[in-house]
């Protein structure tokens, strides 16, 4: 394929998800603009890039294209837009703790959808009309039935920020029936995990994190005293919550192929795709794995269930194979032994060390 001929934007892309997906990008000859606003992604007090990005130049000896853009500002996406010619979009910019949003559903709102209204009248504007969103398995809501299969119906969201991304999934298809030129792909991700196996990059939340691996990892490596379990009591083989957990690795690949099946088959309309490896893993389950790869016992005490949680999360896979010829590689062992390896060489995150 030649890929080299069409160039990328990718929003939110010093993010975890962003940054891993840029790094395949890159390397399967995509040319690669990159936007963010740094709102999760650390750089050095004299740096302009992100050192996430940084890391990715030298994982794959090549220079990044990276500008600070804040997606809420409508003005300076268009900067974007007018230097630069694009073929695709790729959308990872947004918030996306499930608590946070919560206590925070304006800003939630303000960012997933406002934003995305930004970017997506910016791309009107200048007739780029490919677009891969970065949607999540928390548009189904509570599930009816397990696996999660894509033509299930999705909208009854247990919190804000499932809601953003299912509004924003709304959205998305009433612009592909209004404009036949329109091609969207959502990824609706389960839940991501680990780190590229050079340990360069990797998940470095801000503060506490949201979500279980990196706070296992920081536990782990002293950061943290304990883990929190939130709810023993769901209805789930050890009444602790089961999700399905991707490896990061394999997400970014999925990104890529999402890319060369728009190219390729010239595709319009809105099609969603699922991302995840088709099992569930309880919350013990994924301790347990991670004492294994660290060699390390990790305390934890069982607390009262968060708000907006569900019990049981897990994908039907099998149209992103069929679709994209894509599949999950790697098992929760290699996503706890890559998770470590990056907490272990970088304690404390980007932060401290280039």
């Amino acid at each position: 394929m030649a890929s080299e001929s069409w160039n990328v934007l990718v929003t939110g892309g010093a993010g975890y998800i962003g940054s891993h997906t840029v790094l395949e990008l890159v390397q399967a000859n995509f040319k690669v603009v990159v936007i963010d606003n740094f709102s999760n992604a650390y750089k050095e007090e004299k740096g302009t890039k992100p050192v996430s990005l940084q890391r990715v130049e030298k994982l794959v000896n090549e220079q990044i294209t990276f500008i600070k853009c804040d997606i809420r500002n409508i003005e300076e996406l268009q900067d974007v837009f007018k230097k630069y010619t694009f073929h695709c979009v790729l959308h990872f910019a947004a918030l996306k703790a499930v608590g946070e949003s919560c206590e925070k559903p304006l800003e939630y709102y303000e960012a997933n959808v406002g934003g995305t209204l930004n970017l997506l009248k910016v791309m009107s504007d200048h007739n780029v009309k490919n677009f891969i969103y970065s949607s999540s398995a928390t548009v189904y809501g509570t599930p009816e039935k397990l696996p999660l299969v894509e033509d299930m119906k999705t909208g009854d969201c247990t919190n804000p920020y499932g809601k953003t991304k299912y509004m924003v999934e709304e959205i998305l298809k009433d612009l592909c029936v209004s404009n036949k030129a329109w091609s969207v792909i959502s990824l609706r991700y389960f839940n991501p995990v680990g780190a590229h196996p050079s340990g360069q990059i990797g998940e470095d939340p801000n503060g506490i994190p949201n979500n279980l691996m990196p706070y296992i990892a920081q536990v782990a490596v002293g950061k943290r005293q304990m883990l929190y379990v939130y709810g023993n009591d769901y209805d789930t083989p050890d009444g602790t919550g089961v999700r399905d957990y991707i490896h990061i690795m394999d997400l970014a690949a999925g990104h890529v192929k999402a890319i060369i099946y728009q190219k390729t088959r010239n595709l319009t309309g809105f099609k969603a795709i699922n991302l995840g490896t088709g099992k569930g893993y309880s919350v013990l389950e994924v301790i347990h794995a991670f004492e294994k790869a660290s060699g390390r016992k990790i305390p934890y005490k069982i607390v009262e269930r968060r708000p907006g949680d569900i019990a049981t999360s897990y994908a039907d896979a099998s149209l992103a194979n069929k679709k994209l010829g894509w599949q999950a590689t790697k098992n929760i062992d290699d996503m706890c032994i890559d998770a470590w390896r990056w907490q272990q060489n970088n304690p404390n995150g980007y932060k401290y060390r280039q």
